[in-house]
């Protein structure tokens, strides 16, 4: 059983999955509860983030039936920092070993961080061995000096912290802190998608986050503080109304592009207090829609830019998460990026899949995706170690039997040397 938990801003959710014969995920459980201690991914009331936990797991687990022990979670927000490494060491025996590969990773790695950030992920992007380059595994390779590119992310310490502490509070064990989009590229992304060159953008409550994958490896980070709350929250200024209001018509009846909304369509608005209903047209609220959607995909396109990949994305734009799925995201993501965009759905999961075919749960599932890759890469060395232990414990029992073979012999020795002195 592996288990992902996607502690979101408005939120979490938390799903079950099984590991079949055939190496697929299938989804046994899924518990969902919202979210009232988190604020663009970071936890601002811990009491109120342990108890949306609790509730998510619990749910989980009887639909599952299982007791669960241990979680994969999700880390999004303003603190996430990336950057590109690069790292060189000499081949020690002329052939590529893995002491080589792990010695030239701790050598990329090796660039000052601050104290109060803590690194989530080193990922490998590629290797050059002497003077060829793009190699992908270079396990066994010949060549004397190695070289890895790597995409390097950290995370707040205390904001991973917090998180953590929170799921230590529920009661379980954390596998492992995955950023938020990658695990979203995970379910959401194709294998052609990242090699040709790819954005993701994961469009939450609290934060659009931004992936962007070359050569079937990441290689840009980052996280845009501006996202479905904010929309929210333009809809209860413009409208007054409150916020649980707001969210509701934004769901309902909220369009991105003016252009689709009829000015025919009119809805009723709730008022602060005890003030009357008033009507607005579909329309007048598609316009204030999308200003806040503008002001996101124009930031994104920013931050491209800014980095240089903006020209580097032939596969275009992947669209996902939960604020996402309004009406006409596509097509103005379309309008403004000027390339191919896609709203993506998780697709590498069986199981409950009219519940998990939406961009609401490309997180979780990509944690389950990013779980069972790492349990498949730690079994073999897990295996390896319980042969060598078995083989160990084997030499010692041999060396036992060798050593009292050996005593009784030397007792005999003496006993014999005894009887030849007094005869």
């Amino acid at each position: 059983m592996i288990v992902g938990l996607d502690v979101g801003t408005s939120k979490v959710i938390c799903l079950v999955g099984e590991v079949q014969a055939d190496g697929k995920l299938e989804i046994v459980g899924i518990g969902s509860h919202s979210s009232k201690g988190m604020k663009r991914g970071v936890v601002i009331n811990i009491e109120s983030t342990v108890q949306s936990i609790q509730r998510a797991v619990e749910e989980a687990e009887l639909m599952a039936g299982c007791n669960i022990h241990s979680v994969y979670v999700s880390v999004a927000g303003s603190h996430i920092r990336s950057l590109n490494s690069h790292g060189i060491v000499a081949v020690k025996g002329g052939e590529v070993e893995q002491e080589d590969i792990d010695r030239v990773i701790d050598a990329a790695q090796a660039v000052p961080i601050s104290s109060d950030q803590r690194v989530l992920h080193i990922l490998p992007q590629e290797y050059n061995i002497d003077s060829q380059e793009g190699i992908k595994d270079p396990l066994g390779m010949s060549g004397v000096r190695l070289e890895a590119n790597v995409h390097l992310i950290s995370g707040a310490l205390n904001a991973v912290v917090n998180v953590e502490k929170c799921i230590q509070r529920c009661g379980l064990g954390v596998d492992g802190v995955i950023l938020s989009q990658l695990a979203s590229s995970e379910s959401s992304l194709s294998d052609d998608e990242k090699e040709l060159g790819v954005c993701l953008i994961d469009i939450g409550a609290g934060t659009s986050d931004i992936a962007v994958w070359l050569d079937g490896a990441l290689h840009h980070t980052a996280v845009i503080p501006v996202a479905g709350d904010q929309v929210t929250n333009d809809i209860s200024m413009a409208l007054r109304t409150p916020t649980q209001h707001a969210e509701e018509i934004k769901v309902k009846y909220a369009c991105a592009m003016s252009s689709m909304a009829s000015a025919d369509q009119v809805l009723e608005v709730p008022s602060v207090g005890d003030r009357q209903p008033r009507s607005i047209s579909r329309h007048a609220l598609t316009e204030v829609v999308e200003a806040r959607y503008e002001e996101i995909y124009n930031l994104i396109q920013d931050e491209l830019r800014r980095s240089g990949f903006a020209e580097r994305i032939p596969a275009g734009i992947v669209i996902t998460g939960g604020t996402s799925l309004m009406e006409g995201a596509c097509e103005l993501a379309e309008k403004i990026f000027q390339m191919p965009v896609r709203l993506a759905v998780p697709d590498n999961a069986k199981g409950m899949s009219d519940i998990v075919d939406n961009p609401v749960y490309s997180t979780g599932v990509g944690l389950l995706a990013y779980g069972s890759k790492e349990a498949e890469m730690t079994a073999p060395s897990k295996q390896s170690m319980s042969k060598t232990q078995t083989k160990r414990e084997a030499s010692v029992l041999v060396a036992k039997e060798i050593g009292s073979s050996f005593s009784a012999a030397k007792a005999w020795q003496k006993l014999k040397h005894w009887f030849q002195s007094y005869m």
